[in-house]
């Protein structure tokens, strides 16, 4: 057995009763979370100077690190909403920051934002805008994401295509279109004060 794996069991040994069960298979990770189709992958780290974090699909084989964060098999229309407008003013008001760029995390960011209830209608649409901004992607194969979703070489119609499937995501909060992200943002904190409130009494039941 090597010395890495050595350590692991030592580790593993010395701790919980939990971690001790895994000490018999040192060189296994203690827990492996595995996509069927593919899974959505968001950069734990993220520029603020992007209008969008660089969000995308990868194969179900592609193994994660801890420098992103990812979602097992998602329907196409999860994709839209996180990578919307919407999504982008909670995200900037409540992530964490590493120097100036957004520090995002499944607990503060994504488990806490609002989404909206669509209709199946509605997921259909926002989904078409998905494949739209993927498209326009796949038009730029050359480029990386970083280079994409740089604000001052961001394609045209990439742009274009972000900013359509903003107005199909903010129809699914409201007809009525919203003229500012402080609007946005107070909106967005009026449907949380409603989901805390709602899980609030569920637990007294």
């Amino acid at each position: 057995m090597s010395a890495p794996i050595n350590k692991v069991k030592e580790w593993r040994l010395e701790s919980g009763v939990t971690a001790q069960e895994y000490a018999k298979t040192p060189y296994r990770f203690k827990g492996i979370n595995e996509a069927k189709k593919n899974l959505l992958i968001i950069p734990a780290v993220s520029s603020d100077r992007r209008k969008y974090i660089p969000i995308g699909f990868l194969d179900a084989d592609t193994i994660v690190t801890d420098l992103a964060l990812m979602i097992l098999d998602p329907e196409p229309y999860v994709m839209g909403i996180i990578t919307s407008k919407m999504h982008m003013v909670w995200v900037d008001t409540l992530a964490g920051r590493l120097g100036t760029g957004y520090r995002y995390s499944s607990g503060v960011c994504y488990n806490t934002f609002p989404f909206p209830n669509l209709r199946d209608k509605q997921k259909q649409t926002v989904t078409t805008h998905v494949y739209n901004v993927l498209e326009e992607r796949e038009m730029h194969s050359d480029r990386t994401l970083a280079q994409l979703y740089d604000p001052d070489k961001m394609p045209d119609g990439l742009r274009q295509a972000h900013h359509d499937l903003d107005i199909a995501v903010e129809r699914c909060y409201r007809s009525k279109p919203f003229t500012s992200d402080e609007e946005r943002l107070e909106y967005l904190f009026k449907l949380y004060e409603e989901m805390t409130a709602k899980e609030k009494s569920g637990d007294l039941l």
